[in-house]
């Protein structure tokens, strides 16, 4: 069975894949703002999204003028 693709999933870029998005969106997560109220730690912690999509969260939120909540 495929994977369904939630994408677009808000303003969160297209090169996260299917994973990511799906799981951050059950986690209520649909923007890079919410994503910048997030540590890496605590993105990492949600089953779907690993060291990948954080390189890619992490580009994406510094285009924008954002960064990960410190720890």
């Amino acid at each position: 069975m495929a994977t369904p693709d939630v994408r677009p999933v808000g303003d969160l870029p297209n090169e996260l894949g299917k994973t990511a998005p799906r799981a951050l969106k059950q986690a209520g997560i649909d923007s890079l703002v919410k994503i910048s109220g997030c540590t890496e730690k605590e993105l990492l912690s949600i089953h779907g999204v690993g060291p990948k999509a954080i390189r890619i969260l992490r580009s994406a939120l510094e285009e924008q003028g954002l960064s990960f909540r410190k720890p």
